[in-house]
């Protein structure tokens, strides 16, 4: 049985889905790959399908009705994964803004290094590593992991970061149908339980490249979500 699995949610992916799945199967580790889509109306889903057909024993679909969220379809996800006892679960967006090339550095901060999270960081000891972003957006990025960090006191850079790994202990540990948040701050939120668990975290310094192709999903509801959402996890602790 294969030890990792990558998730890789989709909502109208179609520029990069197929390029992406191909950057993940080239890696020198071999990795499964979760679609959780969205209800995509631009051929996403087919053109999975379509790949599905070369690899049946990699790659797998799930697909939902309607836009449910980041964080549902992540959830979704670690359930998926935690039936079919892969030990290792990983977090990837389907517009190269993660480089598949890091993929190995996660998978060895949690298997080598014994982390049961281990973060893709873009501000590792206080450096930049961010490529296309305007410098508002990436003021907006560093200054709102500061705030997380303040707020929270979660002694990590990069709070807000979707680039992750985590052991299955972590996801069998926190109660997923507990998670309230759905966007950014999801991430939050998963990164806060599994440090309150006292769960061993690792920083691993990558690059971020913001997409070429596709359209970003950001919004400001998102954005608010995360600005007041660790201000409800700061009073509600695990709960």
């Amino acid at each position: 049985m294969m030890d990792t699995l990558v998730i890789i949610p989709t909502l109208n992916e179609i520029e990069n889905i197929g390029e992406i799945i191909s950057a993940v199967f080239n890696e020198k580790k071999q990795f499964h790959i979760l679609v959780v889509d969205d209800n995509s109306k631009d051929g996403t889903p087919e053109k999975v399908q379509e790949l599905i057909q070369k690899h049946p024993e990699r790659l797998f679909l799930e697909q939902r009705k309607g836009e449910k969220g980041l964080g549902s379809a992540y959830i979704h996800g670690f359930k998926w994964a935690l039936k079919r006892d892969y030990e290792f679960i990983i977090e990837m967006d389907a517009d190269f803004s993660h480089n598949p090339k890091d993929l190995i550095k996660l998978y060895s901060a949690c298997k080598e290094h014994h982390a049961k999270l281990a973060v893709g960081s873009r501000y590792v000891n206080n450096n930049v590593n961010v490529i296309n972003w305007n410098i508002k957006r990436l003021l907006l990025s560093y200054f709102a992991s500061k705030y997380v960090q303040f707020i929270t006191g979660i002694p990590l850079f990069d709070t807000t970061a979707g680039f992750v790994c985590y052991h299955r202990d972590v996801l069998e540990t926190i109660d997923l149908d507990r998670i309230q948040f759905v966007g950014y701050a999801f991430q939050i939120e998963m990164k806060f339980k599994t440090w309150k668990h006292q769960f061993p975290i690792k920083e691993v310094s990558i690059v971020f490249t913001d997409r070429t192709k596709g359209t970003s999903k950001m919004s400001g509801s998102i954005v608010t979500e995360a600005i007041f959402g660790v201000i409800k996890l700061r009073l509600k602790g695990l709960s």
